[in-house]
């Protein structure tokens, strides 16, 4: 594979990092205490492609590789990462599902509003008794004519307060265990039946919106099933592993960001008459900061590119998000070492980090359940 990313992506690349750099940055306080990032946002990303990353360009997105998909990540990684986390939720599993299996039909109907922002996705599988352990999901769709009548309950839920469309998994052939569940294409604001629950108070991630979705009697069209009947389970999983690479490239846009502004941080700091940077325990700090963002990086580029082959990519995309989500969590620490008392001030744009990192670890996968995909494919 070659480590050099084409032109015209490392030119999208910039683009992006500038935008969440400058306008992004600049609505962060208010992105913070608002609890909710402002429509003028939502517009300009709309306008960069942000929404349609992952969608053909027959269908008004911009059709992005694997690669290149993640390479936006990455810039997005480097702003606010409640918004990047609105952006993602929506592109990668909200959207990857019905671009895979949809039909025409299907596609025609919902993938040109949601690669203009006019349609925010997500993607519901979550259960408040099915997290790490999906396969214990409990929301029942059950056929009836040209319905299928969906009820349970899903939670944490991310976009759902905001989403035009979610992709929701749900059994309909509960004899069959995992085998027996298929996932649907649900309108949540336009479906009686549906119900969003409250917005989720979450330690970080501000303006990344999550809640609870219940369905009571909703009846979805059987015209909304999302690929064949029973393989919704298997498609889920594959969803959420292709997302997992995601997850890496925006953790390594989080650390370069750190990175740079410890470095920033540590050359005009002066302490006993010196700057901090001339002192080895911080060099050593950002020396150990810069190893996890080469590796995380090289990690998300080959998965990537292991995903745009064709090539089975299970156990790479869990290597490449635990590595990278856990070291997140580690140079999140050191820049607020490096920082020192600034590093927790809430005005500070590494405390922000520090709460926001900390989920990466938990969605779409735990770092333990990485770790159980791993040594389990080790030991097929």
């Amino acid at each position: 594979m070659d480590f050099n990313l084409p032109e015209d992506l490392r030119d999208m690349q910039a683009t992006i990092k500038g935008f969440m750099l400058t306008r992004v940055e600049a609505r962060a306080h208010e992105i913070e205490t608002e609890n909710r990032v402002p429509p003028e946002l939502m517009k300009e990303a709309a306008d960069l492609g942000l929404f349609g990353l992952s969608i053909p360009e027959e269908y008004g997105g911009v059709g992005l590789s694997t690669l290149g998909r993640c390479a936006v990540y990455e810039a997005m990684g480097m702003g606010h990462m409640g918004f990047g986390g609105v952006i993602s939720a929506h592109a990668s599993i909200g959207t990857s599902g019905l671009v895979k299996l949809g039909t025409d039909e299907q596609k025609q109907r919902f993938l040109p509003r949601m690669a203009s922002g006019k349609c925010i996705a997500g993607f519901a599988i979550t259960e408040p008794s099915s997290g790490s352990d999906a396969a214990n999901i409990r929301t029942r769709a059950e056929k009836k004519g040209d319905v299928y009548v969906l009820n349970g309950t899903k939670h944490y839920i991310s976009n759902a307060p905001i989403a035009g469309l979610l992709t929701v998994i749900a059994v309909t052939d509960p004899g069959k265990g995992p085998r027996g569940m298929s996932a649907f294409l649900v309108e949540p604001q336009d479906t009686p039946g549906v119900t969003i629950g409250k917005i989720d108070e979450k330690m970080g991630q501000k303006g990344a919106l999550s809640s609870e979705v219940i369905f009571q009697d909703a009846e979805i069209p059987a015209a909304n099933l999302l690929g064949p009947e029973n393989l919704g389970y298997r498609e889920a999983l594959g969803i959420l592993t292709n997302g997992r690479v995601g997850i890496a490239a925006r953790s390594t846009g989080a650390m370069q960001r750190l990175l740079d502004l410890s470095v920033e941080h540590a050359k005009n700091r002066e302490q006993f008459g010196q700057p901090i940077a001339s002192f080895q325990a911080v060099q050593f700090m950002l020396a150990e900061m810069e190893i996890a963002i080469q590796t995380s990086r090289v990690l998300w580029q080959k998965v990537a590119w292991m995903v745009d082959q064709g090539q089975d990519v299970r156990r790479m995309a869990s290597v490449a998000k635990y590595h990278a989500t856990e070291m997140l969590s580690q140079v999140a620490d050191k820049a607020v070492q490096v920082a020192g008392g600034m590093g927790y001030m809430k005005d500070s744009p590494v405390e922000r980090y520090y709460r926001d990192q900390r989920l990466l670890r938990i969605y779409e996968g735990t770092s333990e359940i990485q770790k159980v995909i791993i040594a389990g494919d080790l030991l097929k």
